[in-house]
């Protein structure tokens, strides 16, 4: 088991811009999606004892029943509660499927196919959860979710490669740049990494400009203003990941400085 916890996240989860009665059950589906990342990131079993693992959790979060893991029974319940759709969940499980199966990511459209499973999901819980949308659809909460994970992957892009043998960087720009994976692998990013990087960090720019109009679009003001937090995150870190190595180091916010853009954009929200 991951000791990774809701602390540990480059983003809030459950925070107290959200009414006290939603917060257990968006911790219910954090503690869900930990677990079932732990069982896709579990360094001792096969892809395919994931898998079989994966399509257990599945099958139990559709049934409700108690058995095999706790934390499936909870979010089940938990969405019976609420009447959110199963949809968000099983989302997730496809996506920790994928990464059993295909450790590499071909090109940018496939990156963000996977990010449809793997981050937005999470968004269109929390939104579904707190009353929907004013008016649209969930086109800018995907992008904003898409542009957090891909975040996160140049984050942990060596790490990933090291000790997963799974790598999210576009394998046509790495072609394109003459990049290897090990050279993810390196003290330091070298030019032609950093080309690519900087390349992905284009397209977080992207989505991020597409995500800007999200907190307008919310229904529950407490959720719009999280948003708006997040953006602001979200922007400050993609700007000090183009300024820093993550290749040599781990690139992250402090706590103060993620604090500080999370409060500055959930008041302009």
């Amino acid at each position: 088991m991951s000791a990774k916890g809701a602390g540990d996240e480059n983003f809030p989860v459950a925070s107290r811009l959200l009414p006290a009665w939603a917060r257990p059950h968006v911790m219910a589906f954090y503690a869900f999606a930990r677990a079932a990342d732990d069982i896709a990131d579990a360094p001792n079993l096969s892809a395919d004892e994931k898998l079989d693992v994966l399509m257990l959790m599945s099958a139990q979060l559709a049934s409700g029943d108690a058995d095999p893991t706790p934390n499936v029974r909870e979010l089940h319940l938990s969405l019976v509660e609420t009447g959110v759709t199963h949809t968000h969940p099983q989302d997730l499980l496809r996506a920790f499927m994928r990464d059993a199966e295909t450790p590499r990511t071909k090109d940018w459209a496939d990156l963000l196919a996977y990010c449809k499973l793997s981050a937005a999901p999470v968004g269109r819980y929390l939104i579904d959860l707190l009353g929907g949308l004013r008016y649209g659809d969930y086109a800018a909460n995907d992008a904003l979710c898409a542009a957090l994970q891909i975040l996160n992957h140049i984050q942990d892009v060596k790490d990933d490669y090291q000790k997963l043998d799974r790598v999210y960087v576009p394998a046509d720009w790495m072609i394109e740049a003459g990049v290897a994976d090990k050279d993810l692998a390196a003290p330091k990013a070298s030019p032609q990494v950093r080309q690519v990087l900087d390349r992905m960090l284009d397209g977080v720019d992207d989505l991020l400009s597409q995500a800007k109009p999200l907190p307008g679009t919310i229904r529950s003001r407490s959720l719009a203003r999280e948003a708006g937090g997040i953006l602001s995150i979200a922007q400050a870190l993609a700007q000090q990941l183009r300024r820093e190595d993550p290749v040599a180091v781990r690139v992250e916010l402090s706590k103060a400085r993620a604090a500080v853009h999370f409060l500055w954009g959930a008041l302009k929200a």
